[in-house]
């Protein structure tokens, strides 16, 4: 019976290293499919900062024109 028993907690403790394998093996491809995805992220906010700095830079031009035209308008007037 002991035989026995020895052979059966070889094979639990066999199963149970495979299962934690394969386990932490598709949790760090899920890990690094997350990993790509925070990469695109990162990229995505970086291309919006750079677009809200050139519209920023476009709106202070406008505003300066703007303020000429009616330095001009008020000159005229």
């Amino acid at each position: 019976m002991s035989g026995g028993l020895t052979a059966l907690a070889i094979v639990l403790v066999s199963i149970g290293g495979v299962t934690a394998s394969v386990v932490s093996y598709f949790r760090l491809q899920r890990h690094r499919a997350d990993a790509v995805a925070l990469a695109g992220y990162r990229k995505l906010a970086q291309q919006a900062i750079a677009n809200q700095q050139a519209i920023e830079t476009r709106l202070t031009q406008l505003d300066d024109r703007l303020s000429e035209v009616e330095k001009l308008l008020r000159s005229v007037g």
